[in-house]
């Protein structure tokens, strides 16, 4: 079998998405899969121009010279013009349902355009049940429901190995890029009655970041507030070797990659009660409800004022979770996925 695979969103600073491309053509490789990797260094993806300029024009001309049997949009976005069957991964349908603040051209390609482009895909994959039952809701009756595959993404190895070693007790680290979906702003407030406690925010900025920096000057808690930025793989598993604590306050998540790594990685965690978070964690960390900063505040507390019984409890997870959450399980369903567009 021969997969061209769009890992664009796997250059430079690569988020979510990044992750997920790269974990998934190395664990399709294992399987025997012959995955054809399609990329443009010369191309920002973070640009919107350029990612246009991408899915449109280069991601089509170079699959239709790749040999390929099949496409896979790995990304959200399709080509108008298919030069290949093509499967396409939506991760979220978040463009139509709470990115309302954005750009309007951003706004109606990644979502109104992105979603008449999928009922052109052989199959479409989702990563979880609460995006299949999103994506559905909008699609109505373009898309057979059999045509929707849930595929959950799988988290890295070294994600897997981590050996705790909580130095920074008082850290409760928060992975994402800071965006108003993410919902910093309550784990913010939280922070005004938690004296010794601090958050580490890890991600790429958005405007978002400054809101949260004046909430947290107005609440005197902005020194303990820190915005690191993008970092680094080895200093990422540095912290989630020696946080506190990971929180996910997300209000919307169509996998959160944060919670499932904070699992993985036998992390103490809580996640909010909204989107898919309460499913990926499967009752095996604390849901909190989103917006409710004393809920998150007492949560917190929970975890600070007795980390042993908080890392005892992550330990006990920890094996399921991988098991769950391993990419030989994510590739062997994207396998099938392929098979049944093939046949």
């Amino acid at each position: 079998m021969r997969v061209a695979l769009d890992m664009q969103l796997a250059l430079g600073s690569a988020t979510g998405i990044g992750e997920y491309v790269r974990g998934l053509s190395a664990a399709l490789r294992v399987k025997g899969v012959d995955i054809i990797e399609l990329e443009e260094p010369k191309l920002d993806p973070w640009r919107f121009d350029r990612r246009v300029a991408w899915d449109q024009i280069l991601l089509p001309q170079r699959a239709r010279a790749s040999g390929a049997q099949l496409l896979h949009c790995a990304s959200g976005t399709m080509p108008l013009r298919l030069p290949l069957p093509a499967v396409v991964t939506v991760h979220d349908i978040a463009w139509l349902k709470v990115q309302h603040h954005t750009r309007p051209y951003a706004r109606y390609y990644f979502g109104a355009f992105s979603l008449q482009r999928y009922k052109h895909a052989a199959a479409i994959a989702v990563d979880s049940a609460f995006s299949r039952a999103e994506l559905l809701d909008v699609l109505d009756d373009r898309v057979p429901v059999e045509r929707v595959h849930v595929v959950y993404p799988g988290v890295a190895a070294d994600f897997c190995a981590v050996q705790r070693s909580p130095s920074n007790a008082h850290t409760i680290l928060v992975p994402g890029t800071v965006e108003r979906r993410k919902n910093l702003e309550v784990l913010v407030r939280a922070l005004a009655s938690l004296p010794d406690a601090r958050i580490v925010s890890v991600g790429p900025f958005t405007p978002y970041r400054d809101e949260c920096e004046r909430l947290a000057n107005e609440l005197r808690v902005g020194d303990r507030l820190e915005f690191r930025g993008y970092v680094e793989r080895e200093e990422l598993l540095r912290l989630y070797a020696t946080c506190a604590l990971v929180a996910v306050p997300s209000r919307y998540e169509g996998f959160g990659y944060a919670a499932a790594q904070a699992l993985c990685a036998g992390v103490p965690l809580i996640v909010s009660d909204r989107s898919s978070l309460p499913e990926v964690v499967q009752r095996s960390a604390p849901i909190v409800t989103a917006n409710d900063e004393e809920e998150w505040s007492s949560a917190i507390a929970g975890i600070l004022n007795d980390p042993q019984s908080a890392q005892q409890h992550a330990n006990a997870q920890r094996e399921t979770a991988i098991a769950r959450y391993a990419w030989n399980a994510s590739a062997q369903a994207m396998l099938r996925v392929y098979e049944s567009v093939l046949r």
